[in-house]
């Protein structure tokens, strides 16, 4: 009760300022920008295509391991199906670039620029193409859609507590994988030629490939668009924790009973917190589609919730340093383990078990990485020089 006494009142304290300077919001998105060219530019050259494809999948796991942090870690919910959000972000991000470049275009094939090409030394052509701001829309309307469908599941859903929430969630993500193997065929690129832009445009969406999943999508993501969103997700994230809004997810986290007792709304900030894990969740299944160029409803399946789940445990429910250090840890394990064949997958196990077992409270618990004495020990040092 003191804890979440404690917690109420810094929200109440940290009221947000009048006079809120312009580079105060413009600087998270120049810092996304500067960080996307860094990494395309630079740190993928120099590491080779295949490190750089792994540098890609630890992106994309960062946004989808700090985005369930903000149900699981910061309300102290459980949610086992966050890959069904991934999974309706991709789909409906491949829709749109799939079909929006029949219609606008004319045909499915790559219409970007040098930031959407694997290849940007050999790729002649403009740094920003016109599929570039398409797949910039695709993206923003997974999240978007995703959103949605986290709001329509958390504000009954999120009512319940443990357990049941849990079970809620895990339905949802098999509703989902089963609604899209019951989609229609998608239309061939061979077949587009007959239709060109005169498509029916209202059949389309229905489109999506059923059990085979949705294929030959023109690939659009690059280390540029990943990590350009891993830094926003963490900005944002990271600002929301240390909010008045986020004050009030914690206290919800420590006590539900306290926290309503004591004015919040605990329904509400469960369902807040819910849509904006699903948006980023969304965008990450637009960047993961847009990547392979394909979707499978398989990849909205429970495993892939499993295995985000362990990122946020493993990094320590609360902290968002955590989530990355994990998703980091986890994407990286089976690579370097890829060499012992049969033995990787019963080492991978072992592993986790072990530090489960060593560091029940993951690798920083509710804490961060800043939070640690050797940092402050640094920072201290560095202040006092």
């Amino acid at each position: 009760m003191v804890r979440v006494t404690h917690l109420i009142e810094q929200a109440r304290s940290k009221q947000p300022s009048r006079l809120v300077g312009v580079g105060a919001t413009l600087w998270p998105m120049v810092l996304a920008v500067a960080v996307g060219l860094l990494m395309y530019l630079l740190v993928g050259p120099a590491i080779g295509q295949f490190q750089s494809k792994i540098l890609l999948v630890i992106g994309i796991n960062i946004i989808l391991a700090v985005s369930l942090t903000v149900v699981n870690g910061f309300t102290g919910q459980f949610s086992m199906g966050h890959a069904a959000f991934m999974a309706i972000g991709g789909y409906v991000a491949a829709g749109v670039v799939y079909y929006g470049s029949l219609k606008l275009f004319g045909d499915m094939n790559f219409a970007g620029g040098r930031l959407s090409h694997v290849g940007a030394a050999d790729f002649v052509g403009p740094l920003i193409g016109k599929g570039d701001f398409l797949f910039l829309a695709a993206t923003l309307a997974g999240g978007l859609f995703a959103a949605l469908a986290g709001w329509v599941v958390g504000l009954p859903s999120l009512r319940l507590r443990g357990d049941y929430l849990a079970i809620v969630t895990l339905g949802f993500g098999e509703i989902v994988r089963v609604l899209l193997q019951g989609t229609q065929s998608q239309i061939q690129p061979w077949e587009a030629a007959s239709l060109g832009k005169d498509a029916p445009v209202w059949k389309l969406p229905l489109m999506l490939g059923g059990p085979q999943g949705f294929n030959l999508l023109p690939t659009y993501t690059t280390l540029y668009w990943v990590w350009l969103w891993v830094v926003l997700t963490l900005v944002v994230v990271y600002r929301l924790k240390n909010s008045s809004e986020g004050r009030a997810f914690l206290s919800v986290r420590e006590d539900e009973i306290a926290a309503q007792a004591m004015g919040v709304n605990v329904t509400s900030y469960k369902v807040r917190a819910f849509t904006l894990a699903s948006f980023f969740a969304g965008v990450a299944g637009a960047l993961f589609a847009m990547d392979i160029g394909a979707i499978n409803p398989t990849d909205g399946g429970f495993q892939r919730s499993f295995d985000i789940i362990i990122m946020v445990v493993l990094g320590g429910l609360g902290s968002i340093s955590g989530a990355v250090v994990a998703a980091i840890v986890i994407t990286l394990l089976p690579e370097v383990l890829r060499d012992l064949a049969q033995y990787r997958l019963i080492l991978y196990a072992l592993a986790l078990i072990l530090m489960m077992i060593l560091r029940p409270q993951g690798l920083f618990g509710v804490r961060e990485v800043w939070d640690l004495a050797l940092f402050k020990k640094i920072f201290r040092r560095g202040g006092d020089a």
